[in-house]
């Protein structure tokens, strides 16, 4: 099987992209972060994911991105609550969720990983159509860092073969991301999305990432798995 390094932040859209992976036949290294986000949930939701796929490679990289702050993830920001009306479209501001140059930092993680396993593969939940308009996930930073991946590596300059950021969800709705997970046999109920979760990890369900998570579900015409606050 050819190894891959598959970025999990137990979320959704990277927990659809490790299905696809393992389907594709690739043996996935999973890698998470640490990275000083406002709560632990989404890294428990991802020892759950891999535990559900049986990952035998797992690392968790901690990294401290809150010393920096400049976002409400990492930072004593609000986050935002919308209240239904929807995220923002990707062509006005952009949320004060984004997190400053965050899949910059997690590619990189994963470039230095792929090197030193062997792997030509590094998959990634990005998504430039259901999303909150952040810049690092749209096919152009993509396109770019898998030249700069190819240019700035051992591998790539020797050229024993060529370093791939795949991207299997960037063109697709959520609720197509959805309906994919579901026939590869995914269970959502073990993944967490939200950015505002109570202390018991229940979801807000007035985050852009819980609104983009419920309507989703709803379009896919798929149950909703996730505990919200507001079910309590």
């Amino acid at each position: 099987m050819k190894k891959a390094v598959v970025l999990s932040s137990g979320g959704i859209d990277s927990t659809t992209v490790l299905a696809i992976a393992k389907e594709a036949g690739f043996d996935p290294y999973i890698l998470s972060f640490s990275y000083g986000q406002r709560h632990s949930h989404e890294l428990k939701a991802a020892a759950r994911v891999a535990a559900f796929f049986k990952i035998k490679n797992r690392l968790v990289m901690d990294i401290d991105l809150a010393r920096f702050g400049g976002s409400a993830l990492t930072d004593n920001i609000a986050v935002p609550k919308t209240m239904g009306e929807g995220p923002l479209p990707a062509t006005q501001q952009i949320p004060v969720t984004y997190v400053p140059a965050r899949n910059t930092v997690f590619l990189s993680f994963a470039l230095a990983w792929a090197e030193v396993i062997g792997a030509w593969d590094i998959f990634i939940g990005v998504n430039a159509v259901d999303y909150s308009g952040y810049p690092d996930c749209r096919p152009e930073f993509i396109s770019a860092f898998e030249t700069m991946a190819n240019l700035a590596t051992k591998a790539g300059v020797e050229g024993h073969g060529k370093i791939r950021i795949q991207t299997p969800l960037i063109h697709l709705t959520k609720a197509d991301i959805i309906r994919r997970g579901v026939s590869l046999g995914v269970d959502y109920s073990l993944t967490h999305s939200c950015y505002d979760p109570s202390q018991q990890g229940l979801a807000c369900g007035r985050c852009d990432s819980c609104i983009i998570r419920r309507k989703g579900f709803e379009a896919a015409g798929v149950q909703d798995p996730t505990v919200y606050v507001s079910d309590k």
